[in-house]
């Protein structure tokens, strides 16, 4: 920040000029914003990249400064897939090849036009292990796509330009998914051009960092603000508002404030959690809320082969033991929704009519004693030094209703080198998750955490033949109906019999908006990630 002259004259100056403007806006809660078009937003931390492909976690940019062939939007209040730099898309009857018809003219933010070669080289840059990317499973159904990954081949072979704007894509078995795949930020198109160009400097120097997308990276002060602005030959159109400034704010109370300073047009309580009760209770701010169900849950995996968790009936006495309304109340507010299922609302293929697991302390007792502990027993969690404040709590919570079942939960905190040491290595006894959907498809959750290829990844290693058998024989079903039942059954066997998970609870994403702020939507599912393009500023 530069240092002024005459600073009490300018302060008086701007506070006289806040006066008028306050007047003249009409005074509202939210009218302390400054009267330009930059929408202004909170980061608790710098992303480490803009690089989709080289991120698991940060997708607020991506969103906005890439497209995707296709993209998930919600539509009448539900989540669906529209065209995106595609125009038109058409899927052969066995489920196995798709062809996409590019839009013209498509300008990328470097000058260059979009064509089906650049398609190709995204899906390649992302498979190559040079490249040392992280979201290889968005590709690795397409043919071809895992033999590049190991090194046994250089081009994938089923994605091929057809011409200048027809793109093809082969897969090595039908995926029902592959459309919500495309959908998600590691989908996103990039130049071949631009990113050959830029090398390690791409998703790193703002000017290297270049998509189709409504905004473009112009300047990012690390551990201050990254900055985008419109993008004026966007192919929809250039957005309403001139560009949007992420600033870095770690402390919640002072993104509070600066909020109500006006500082920030948007809080968000997913980075502020403990700001949350002040303006749920705050008459001043009511009117300007806004939220949504998260399409995620917080859930509790078990190591099915870790002591004593190899027993059912020790991991059913658990889950009867954990009063989940209690701790959503606690921790959250109660801004959400106990839930008894993996693949929660909100998220194709959710079963309203799962099997529900209801808080009784003394079934818990009875199945201890049926399993061979009636005295009791004791066991572990592990963590990392730096887990959440959440994370702690609600273990402390489940620690505490434990032990009033005879239960002796100890919880164990490594580094994180050495908790994903362990749990590759199928050591980790119980995870405290945390999952918000990626793609819209049960897959998502069920393949990622119970699949044979998967469960050993999370230290799991939960090996059921029959739910393999459905995961698998689901992924590869063309009609939808019959796939989506086959993830309900698997989901029965998981939770409801096997009880290798706890679902824990929903929570809602609550935004408080200031009064400039118009056609603000919580994304599909929840995140804080979203985009932007539709957003209009009224000062």
């Amino acid at each position: 920040m530069k240092k002024m002259k005459f600073a009490c004259l300018f302060a008086a100056l701007m506070l006289m000029c806040a006066s008028v403007l306050a007047s003249c806006t009409g005074g509202g809660p939210g009218n302390t914003a400054s009267a330009d078009n930059i929408l202004k937003m909170p980061f608790s931390e710098d992303p480490d990249t803009l690089d989709p492909q080289k991120t698991t976690e940060y997708y607020m940019v991506p969103l906005n400064i890439f497209d995707r062939l296709v993209e998930a939007e919600t539509v009448a209040g539900k989540p669906e897939i529209v065209l995106g730099l595609a125009e038109s898309y058409e899927v052969s009857e066995d489920g196995l090849v798709y062809t996409f018809k590019l839009r013209d003219g498509v300008k990328f933010h470097n000058g260059e036009t979009l064509t089906s070669d650049d398609v190709v080289y995204t899906v390649n840059r992302m498979m190559r292990p040079e490249n040392e990317t992280l979201n290889t499973d968005f590709f690795d159904m397409v043919k071809g796509a895992l033999a590049v990954y190991e090194g046994e081949a250089d081009e994938v072979e089923g994605v091929i330009a057809l011409d200048s704007l027809t793109v093809q894509f082969t897969l090595e078995y039908p995926f029902g998914a592959f459309l919500a795949n495309l959908a998600t930020p590691a989908g996103s198109i990039f130049n071949r051009k631009q990113c050959e160009a830029a090398g390690n400097d791409f998703g790193i120097e703002p000017s290297q960092t270049v998509g189709t997308g409504p905004f473009q990276v112009t300047d990012w002060q690390l551990n201050n603000k990254l900055s985008l602005t419109a993008f004026k030959d966007y192919w929809r159109g250039a957005a309403s508002i001139d560009g949007v400034e992420f600033i870095v704010l770690p402390d919640h109370e002072t993104q509070r404030m600066s909020f109500e300073n006006g500082e920030l047009d948007v809080f968000d309580a997913f980075y502020a959690p403990s700001q949350l009760p002040y303006f749920l209770e705050s008459s001043k701010w009511k009117g300007n809320i806004v939220s949504g169900l998260e399409a995620g849950l917080y859930f509790y995996l078990f190591n099915v082969e870790a002591e004593p968790y190899n027993i059912p009936g020790v991991r059913e006495a658990i889950a009867y033991a954990i009063d989940r309304q209690l701790i959503l109340d606690t921790l959250f507010n109660g801004e959400g929704k106990v839930v008894d299922c993996i693949v929660v609302e909100g998220v194709l293929g959710h079963n309203p009519g799962f099997p529900k697991m209801e808080y009784n302390p003394q079934k818990a007792k009875e199945l201890l004693a049926e399993a061979g502990f009636p005295d009791g027993l004791a066991c572990e969690i592990i963590i990392t030094n730096d887990a959440s404040s959440s994370e702690r709590d609600m273990n402390v919570a489940i620690q505490g209703m434990l032990k009033e079942v005879g239960i002796d939960l100890s919880i164990r905190a490594v580094d994180m080198a050495t908790y994903y040491d362990m749990r590759e290595k199928g050591q980790t006894p119980l995870e405290r998750m945390a999952w918000w959907v990626d793609y819209n498809d049960p897959d998502n959750f069920l393949y990622t955490f119970f699949s044979e290829k998967k469960s050993a990844h999370y230290s799991v290693n939960y090996f059921d033949p029959e739910v393999i058998s459905l995961l698998e024989a689901a992924r590869r079903e063309v009609d939808n109906d019959a796939r989506l039942k086959m993830y309900q059954d698997a989901e029965e066997i998981i939770v409801a019999r096997d009880h290798v998970a706890i679902p824990m609870f929903q929570v809602t994403h609550t935004f408080v908006l200031s009064d400039r702020v118009k056609n603000f939507k919580v994304s599909w599912n929840g995140w804080s990630d979203m985009p932007l393009y539709e957003i209009s500023i009224q000062n």
